[in-house]
């Protein structure tokens, strides 16, 4: 029996999540509930609709013209990926054999280290890890749940050795202090496997997500950062020796 997986949607021509352009596949069920999140309408488990790999491999082939052009592939995304791991992974699995670049986009919220993590992991050419905030109240307060989770799969990533960006969200009162960037840099500088970290500024794009569905949108005083604030949490990293972009 075919493996199947719920998927939220599609973009055939994304640019921000992983190398080139990439052909995403939003999957649907998330745990973490950040405040900021553009995808609210991504968290129910049993929400979207059922796909098998075949089917989407049927699109994505049609647009491998454009992915190899560009130094760019497949980009599984969401809600939270990782969570339908055995199908990502017979997904990459299919990438991987046609010559398609892979790349993983999760919060590594990894609840138990079964094989099909590995098998996952074993097919992805690229991790992009994000993490919310390290210290672990201030994380619990931005998305309900602990981090223990996600550190404990960037220490797994790096015993893998394997090639990581870490994605770090710079909201205002939650990730946007001095003291928060370097928490990360001293966090990541050991990290071999990380090649970056994107430092991506916080904005209100998912708002009307919340709106629709009923949801008061928890952060409406909160503007995006300024270039200088963007700035400032750069320098932390490349004073530490590590990449920054934003």
């Amino acid at each position: 029996m075919a493996v199947t997986g719920r998927i939220h949607s599609l973009e055939s021509f994304g640019t921000v999540d992983g190398p080139g352009i990439r052909f995403i596949t939003f999957m649907q069920g998330c745990l973490m509930r950040c405040q900021y999140c553009h995808n609210r309408d991504t968290w129910d488990l049993h929400g979207g609709r059922e796909v098998e790999v075949e089917e989407l491999m049927d699109q994505i082939r049609s647009y491998r013209p454009f992915l190899e052009s560009s130094g760019g592939g497949v980009t599984a995304s969401g809600g939270e990926a990782i969570l339908q791991a055995e199908f990502v992974a017979e997904l990459f699995k299919a990438c991987q054999q046609e010559g398609i670049h892979t790349c993983l986009d999760t919060n590594g919220f990894v609840r138990k280290y079964t094989p099909a993590i590995d098998d996952l992991l074993d097919n992805t050419d690229l991790v992009l890890l994000d993490i919310k905030q390290v210290d672990d109240a201030k994380h619990i307060a931005l998305t309900q749940v602990s981090n223990q989770r996600t550190l404990q799969f960037a220490h797994y990533l790096h015993q893998r050795q394997q090639k990581t960006w870490i994605r770090y969200v710079v909201v205002g009162g939650f990730t946007d202090d001095i003291e928060s960037a370097k928490a990360l840099a001293n966090l990541v500088k050991p990290m071999t496997n990380v090649e970056k970290v994107e430092l991506l500024p916080y904005h209100e794009l998912g708002k009307h997500k919340w709106e629709a569905m009923g949801e008061q949108y928890q952060l409406n005083n909160i503007a995006p950062p300024s270039s200088e604030t963007m700035a400032a949490i750069k320098q932390v990293f490349v004073d530490a020796g590590i990449e920054a972009i934003y």
